[in-house]
């Protein structure tokens, strides 16, 4: 009787894993869900510059924000939404007071760039991330990649901006 059950739970196992891969390609297939970008592109730091970002609090840190030639045209020509094959980044680094060149200033005002912390990315392709307004999203840490949780956080959050294509950074030239 046991080794039955045994074998019944083994063969319920197996067909749920069964299930549930098939259900996962399919979805892939279809392209339902984001996709996101497992890949940092070549060449990323030699691209122009868009903007600057700070973003305070937890993460307090400073961003350079570069384009691609093709997200460098897109917002020069005030372009949106932006061409499929644009590609826009986010250098990351922490936020941190410069104790030289605050003691040439006689005072505290003086910030630069610290350790670094993450690179980012929007990749434009209207197709292949149709689900995600058109644009894929990654996050890498020491040249890893995020995680499908972490990622998952990225679209909600720039659908709040779907006026702009989903960028929040606005071009300074």
């Amino acid at each position: 009787m046991k080794r039955i059950s045994k074998l019944l739970m083994v063969v319920a196992t197996l067909a749920g894993i069964v299930t549930f891969t098939a259900s996962a390609t399919q979805s892939a297939l279809k392209g339902d869900g984001p996709i996101f970008v497992r890949e940092i592109p070549a060449g990323y730091r030699s691209w122009e510059f868009i903007n600057v970002a700070h973003e305070e609090g937890n993460l307090n840190s400073f961003a350079a924000i570069l384009g691609n030639d093709v997200a460098i045209k897109a917002y020069r020509e005030g372009k949106l939404p932006f061409p499929d094959g644009a590609i826009i980044a986010a250098l990351h680094w922490k936020f941190v007071s410069s104790e030289e060149n605050n003691k040439v200033f006689g005072r505290a005002q003086s910030f630069v760039t610290g350790p670094p912390t993450n690179v980012q990315f929007m990749v434009k392709d209207s197709k292949k991330y149709a689900s995600t307004g058109g644009w894929g999203f990654a996050h890498f840490n020491d040249g890893k990649p995020a995680d499908d949780a972490f990622l998952s956080t990225c679209f909600p959050c720039h659908a709040k901006v779907k006026d702009r294509d989903l960028v929040f950074t606005r071009y300074a030239p």
